[in-house]
């Protein structure tokens, strides 16, 4: 008997998907639970198993099709199964008896990738597509998409085309591509003496620079990636109905130093954001009304405590979960905090690993920041936001002391908390970390 495949609901915003690759063609068997094809959603790249043991009698959707969740894209069935009258259904629609006007058409249809429409990169009057992956790929590697031929759907660059067009491109050190862009000289005009015509900065004696055109820079306007798209409104969303206080406090992080010190000599690696987000755990444990949730029901205490650590991407933020942080050793967070903050970067992370918070963190002290006010990761009850460790003047019974200072921003929903009640849990963490051994 014939069964549907259906585009999943990978997470509670997801309305769509995009069909990125099939791993099996019609007419391939395939076993349930095996791998059968990979979907884009507004964050994630998931693997997506077969959810029956038979043959794949029909693809629907193609590949860079975007689809609702729920719909059918394929048919799984026996062999020889007369699946017609399915296919004749998805052909005709609901409103098959309905009269409609005959849709408009220019040209092929174009197919986009999942989460963002396709970006269209303009070459010499044509027009080529790409999808992210292939995108993200190219910046990372400094090549420009619209130079690559693309073997997808309707000539759709894919990653595996940006690979292989760098694999032909002419390498160069990164002394020597730095030369090249202060001076302006194009790469393909170099002749490169090293192995397989790597281009040295002795290369560049000779190289003309490319002068450049008198015209003004243009405007330019940037597609909203899904990613963005997702964090517009959801931030949107938690300013629009949270009513969002901040309470600020200076921490003295001398002992948090000396801490992270002694366990680097004992080779235990540990971070200061590992120390704070231990301390946060704890804090949540003795404070349960910072580790609530505001619902048309009432007030929501949760017995676990799962806290966020935002990871930034250069194409957005991702908020894994730890869960049962307040549980967890020292070490055991900063395992796993290292592990999600990887997959997150990786694009592996899971549905699972990124919802369910109780409390977030965020931490800009690694660019310098010293201090700034995060916003509630809805429905959670507050944010803590981390600033810079500063050497700072400060007076210690009496004395001016120069001391490693961090200052904490509690951005909490006074819907839940009051704030004499926010100011005892901040208060709490910077006894904690004022005191680390506290923690061990």
């Amino acid at each position: 008997m014939a069964v549907d495949v259906i585009m999943p609901k990978q997470g509670l915003q997801m309305t769509e998907g995009t069909i990125i690759s099939w791993m099996a063609s019609e007419g391939d068997s395939v076993q349930e639970g095996d791998p059968l094809f990979e979907i884009e959603t507004d964050k994630l790249t998931i693997e997506i198993g077969a959810p029956a043991t038979g043959v794949l009698l029909k693809i629907l959707s193609q590949e860079g099709d975007v689809v609702p969740i729920t719909e059918r894209i394929a048919v799984i069935g026996e062999q020889g199964e007369d699946i017609s009258e399915l296919i004749a259904q998805q052909q005709s629609g609901p409103e098959q008896d309905q009269p409609t006007e005959p849709e408009h058409t220019e040209g092929p249809k174009t197919v986009q990738p999942a989460g963002e429409p396709a970006e269209q990169v303009a070459t010499g009057g044509s027009s080529r597509y790409a999808s992210p992956r292939a995108r993200w790929k190219a910046e990372e590697l400094g090549i420009d998409v619209s130079s690559i031929q693309g073997t997808g759907p309707d000539a759709l660059v894919i990653e595996q085309d940006v690979l292989q067009y760098a694999q032909q491109a002419p390498k160069a050190t990164p002394l020597a591509k730095r030369l090249m862009q202060q001076s302006n000289t194009d790469m393909d005009s170099v002749q490169g003496t090293g192995p397989r015509g790597k281009i040295y900065s002795r290369d560049l004696v000779s190289a003309e620079p490319v002068q450049p055109a008198a015209a003004q820079p243009e405007d330019t306007i940037g597609k909203l990636s899904g990613m963005r798209k997702t964090i517009a409104a959801r931030m949107r969303e938690s300013l629009d109905t949270a009513a969002q206080a901040v309470h600020r406090v200076d921490v003295d992080m001398y002992e948090a130093v000396r801490l992270r010190k002694r366990l680097k000599a004992a080779e235990i690696a540990v971070s200061f954001n590992d120390i704070i987000v231990m301390a946060v755990a704890k804090s949540l444990r003795k404070h349960p009304n910072m580790n609530s949730a505001f619902t048309d029901d009432g007030i929501i205490t949760y017995g676990s405590v799962h806290v966020g650590v935002a990871v930034a991407l250069d194409e957005g933020l991702l908020v894994p979960v730890l869960r049962n942080a307040d549980s967890m050793s020292l070490h055991d967070i900063h395992q796993e905090t290292r592990r999600l903050g990887e997959a997150a970067r990786s694009g592996t992370l899971l549905p699972d690993e990124m919802t369910g918070g109780t409390f977030s963190v965020s931490n800009l002290g690694m660019f310098g920041i010293d201090s700034f006010t995060a916003i509630i990761n809805s429905p959670e009850s507050g944010i803590l936001a981390i600033g810079a460790i500063v050497e700072k003047p400060v007076v210690i019974d009496g004395e001016i002391t120069v001391r490693p200072i961090c200052q904490l921003s509690l951005t909490y929903d006074h819907r839940l908390v009051d704030g004499a009640p926010a100011a005892l849990f901040l208060q709490e963490i910077k006894k904690m970390l004022s005191n680390p051994y506290l923690l061990l």
